[in-house]
Order: structure tokens, then C-alpha cells, then sequence
């Protein structure tokens, strides 16, 4: 599999968390790759975690965390 289906691969599974209502809660980073935690708005204890192994995918999911920092400074 190339690098950019990998990374398209990894987008599409944190599309899909972020729109079932799940927000980022934690990442951790690796040697081998980012985890990221994600818990569903809403629950005590529905959580996910998604190990991402593409830089690109990475660089994604701090989008979301500049954001969020963004609105918290507004």
C-alpha cells in the first residue's frame, strides 16, 4: 500500500470516530506510530484508541488540536 493510501486510510478512520460523536481526548506519541484516545461526547466510558503510523495522518489530528485551542482563546 502506498503512503498516501495509508494516510487516506487512517483519515477516513478519524472521520468516522469524529462524526459518530467521539472527541480526542488523549494522544501519545511512539517510536512506532501516535496513539490517539478518543471518548464519545456524552458517556463515561466509551472510548477508542487509533494507533496512527503516517506522519500526514498525524499532522491531521493536530489540526483538530490547534482548533480546539483556538476556540478556547477566542
Amino acid at each position: 500500500m502506498s503512503a498516501a493510501d495509508e494516510y487516506l486510510k487512517e483519515k477516513e478512520q478519524i472521520d468516522d470516530l469524529l462524526q459518530r460523536g467521539f472527541s480526542i481526548v488523549g494522544i501519545r506519541e511512539e517510536l512506532d506510530g501516535t496513539d490517539v484516545k478518543f471518548k464519545r461526547k456524552g458517556t463515561d466510558g466509551e472510548y477508542e484508541e487509533l494507533r496512527l503510523l503516517t506522519a500526514d495522518a498525524r499532522k491531521y489530528v493536530s489540526t483538530f488540536i490547534v482548533h480546539f485551542f483556538k476556540q478556547l482563546n477566542a
